[in-house]
């Protein structure tokens, strides 16, 4: 039997603390509706002005798939300039 595709999110825009917690609520929706998959991919290719708040984001998501039984978030598309923010806090393996 062929493996679930990976679930995936799209993230856009100027991530604001206020989308945070709409962003975890749509990442367990999704989720919830892919049992199966193992892991989710995260399109951040249309996230601009990354900041420590779309870090902030990113941790919370990758938390959120983990307690989801063990799911990994996978970045796809992600601007330097957040690769160089995640790099710089300790996160650039996510």
């Amino acid at each position: 039997m062929e493996a679930p595709p990976p679930a995936a999110l799209i993230v856009s825009g100027h991530v604001t603390r206020d989308a945070v917690p709409r962003l975890c609520a749509d990442l367990e929706a999704l989720l919830a509706a892919s049992p199966g998959a193992a892991a989710v991919d995260c399109d951040l290719s249309g996230v601009v002005r990354p900041d420590l708040t779309t870090v902030e984001a990113i941790a919370r998501l990758s938390l959120t798939a983990r307690r989801a039984g063990g799911r990994r978030l996978r970045l796809r598309g992600t601007p330097p300039e957040l690769r160089a923010l995640l790099d710089l806090v300790g996160l650039g393996e996510a």
